[in-house]
Parts: C-alpha cells; sequence; structure tokens
C-alpha cells in the first residue's frame, strides 16, 4: 500500500513538472537550436517575419503551443539571383592595371588599379582614330611627309609608307587599328593639325570632354614618352566613345584588309592583332564589337576590348601585363556576363 502512494505521489510530481515545462516552452515563442541565450537566428527573424505575413517556412514542423519547431533545417528560397552572386567569383587578373566597365550605365564592375598612370602603347590608337572620325571624311587624301615617316623609334611597327606616299584616310585607319603603322599615325595627325604636337592637343582636349582625369597624349601612336600616359578607367571611356562610332566599329573588326600599293611595297593584305576576334583562335571571344592590342618595352602588354551581347555592352582594359592580357581580358568578360545573367546588372 506504501508502495502505491509513493508512485502515485511521482506521477503526480512528474506530471506537474511536465505541465510547467510546457507552459514555459509555449510563453517562450521561437526556440533557436545552437545559438546562446539572448541571440537570434536569421532564420528565426525570417520565419517570424514570414508568420506575420501569413506564409509558413517549408519542411516538416511539430506544433509545441504557439511555436513551430522544424525537425531539419529550413531552406529559405533565396532571393532572386542571390545564389547564382555567392558563386560568381570575382575575376583572377594578373596584369597591373584593369578595368570592365558596364558602357550603358558607366559603372565600373571591376577594378585593379583603374585610376594609376600607365604608359599607353598602342592601344592609344583608339584615341587617334576617333579624332580623326570628328574631323574628317573618309574619302579626303592624306600625304605622307618626311617627318611623319622618318620621325619612329627603332623596331617601331610600320608598313613602310614614305615621304610623299598618298592614302585616303579610310586606308589610313586601316593600316592604323589593324597592322598598328605608326608612321601612318603621325601622317593622319600632321593631315589634320598640322603637326604631331597640336594634335596630341586635340586628344587631351577630347580626353578631358569624355571626363579623363589621369590621361596626356604626347603622340598619335603611343611609342615611349614619358609624357605620354593613361588610366585603364580614362581608356575605358575612350574606348567606350570610340564604339559608339558606326565607322570606328566597322574599321576596328575588320580581320582582313587589302593594303593598297605605296612607292616601297605592292598591294598586300594586312590583319587584324587583336587574336580575340578570330573564330579560327583559341581565344576567340564571342560579340566584339571593337578593340587594340599595345605593346613597348615600358607598357608592356595592353589591351582594350568592347564586347556586346545579349543586350549588354561591356568595355575591358588591360594594362602593363606580362603575356596574361587575353587571359586577364576573358576573366574580366566573363564575370561581367555571369552578373548579367544573375540580374545583377
Amino acid at each position: 500500500m506504501k508502495h502505491r502512494n509513493k508512485i502515485q505521489i511521482l506521477g503526480l510530481g512528474l506530471a506537474l513538472a511536465l505541465s510547467q515545462a510546457s507552459g514555459a516552452f509555449a510563453s517562450a515563442g521561437t526556440v533557436t537550436v545552437g545559438k546562446a541565450p539572448g541571440e537570434t537566428s536569421a532564420l528565426a527573424e525570417t520565419s517570424a517575419a514570414q508568420t506575420q505575413a501569413g506564409q509558413s517556412t517549408s519542411g516538416n514542423v511539430v506544433t509545441a503551443g504557439n511555436s513551430k519547431v522544424s525537425d531539419r533545417p529550413v531552406v529559405l528560397p533565396a532571393a532572386d539571383g542571390a545564389a547564382a552572386e555567392a558563386d560568381i567569383k570575382q575575376p583572377e587578373v594578373a596584369a597591373e592595371g584593369a578595368v570592365l566597365l558596364n558602357a550603358a550605365t558607366g559603372e565600373v564592375l571591376y577594378g585593379k588599379n583603374q585610376d594609376q598612370q600607365f604608359y599607353p602603347a598602342s592601344i592609344t590608337k583608339v584615341m587617334t582614330a576617333l579624332v580623326v572620325l570628328e574631323h574628317c571624311n573618309l574619302n579626303d587624301t592624306v600625304t605622307f611627309s618626311k617627318t611623319a615617316t622618318t620621325n619612329l623609334e627603332s623596331g617601331a611597327v610600320a608598313l613602310g609608307v614614305s615621304e610623299g606616299d598618298q592614302l585616303t584616310v579610310e586606308q589610313s585607319l586601316y593600316g592604323l587599328l589593324l597592322k598598328s603603322a605608326n608612321e601612318i599615325g603621325n601622317g593622319l595627325a600632321e593631315h589634320v593639325s598640322g603637326s604631331v604636337s597640336a594634335f596630341a592637343d586635340l586628344m587631351n582636349t577630347k580626353a578631358k570632354e569624355l571626363g579623363c582625369k589621369n590621361t596626356h597624349f604626347a603622340n598619335p601612336h603611343g611609342l615611349n614618352n614619358e609624357n605620354h600616359k593613361t588610366t585603364p578607367y580614362d581608356m575605358a571611356l575612350i574606348l567606350r566613345a570610340a564604339v559608339a562610332n558606326d565607322t570606328f566599329r566597322r574599321i576596328d573588326t575588320t580581320t582582313s584588309y587589302e593594303f593598297p600599293a605605296i612607292k616601297n611595297a605592292g598591294a598586300r593584305t594586312i590583319t587584324m592583332g587583336h587574336k580575340m576576334m578570330y573564330k579560327t583562335d583559341s581565344r576567340y571571344y564571342e560579340g566584339i564589337i571593337g578593340g587594340k592590342t599595345g605593346y613597348t618595352s615600358k607598357a608592356g602588354n595592353t589591351l582594350v576590348t568592347a564586347v556586346e551581347r545579349d543586350g549588354v555592352r561591356f568595355i575591358v582594359v588591360v594594362m602593363k601585363a606580362k603575356g596574361t592580357h587575353y587571359t586577364d581580358t576573358k576573366a574580366m568578360l566573363d564575370y561581367g556576363f555571369a552578373l548579367h545573367a544573375a540580374g545583377k546588372i
């Protein structure tokens, strides 16, 4: 009898303890597992917000008082593009200077020393072509002087144009942008302004109009000069303006052109130096609408590229590279299109 009474007393005590625990749990609201007292998890806050909005979280739940406790982790749907963005890694760029620009908005999507001055080398010729197109007719005749054709450093790329040779502005622009012929840059500068220095003044004026703040051009070709420097960001602004010109895009995306005969050479085929424009090249990138290569001992490899695809236009600039200009460019373009695909731009 005494044994039975003890069991009943123990049973009543256990029932009372369970009742008190249940009441405490009901008044506590959401319980966060793995958090120190007083901490609130993001999941708990989200669940509370969804409950107020009349929504419920996914997963199996059990009801304990006024709370809903999941028997497994609840995975909430990510905001549009958030999951994709989490997987989009910033590009790895080896060059000392680089930038990826959204041409439509001017937003810098990636930058590495984008406002630091570097020697541009022959990407200078993008600005040269832009200024020429704004001041000349394509059928104008350019007569090359001795100064234009001989005032070049040793080893400079040239087409062998000599004093007295004549080409149209259009023919000259093909030689400038495809072959990167430096004497043609001089000849065009003299045709527009009378001298290389006067043409450089036009280039600098145009740069300021485009918003360039750290650029100074001293010549139309980009050969080594201590006073001839620009930045990745400024060059992006220049290329953005250039590819807005239909004639520039047409000439600058031509991969093969029949260059006319001159005094020292017969007619010949010249080809584009930018390897990403060739479908047969492993470095080919779909959608290129303009670009230019460059190299000098001081500048290293430089490269500017404009790509338009899927309704978005990107401008990429690489400066002071050591042979990585194409892989750096591809990495930034891939990054830009990944952001676009994720709906982030």
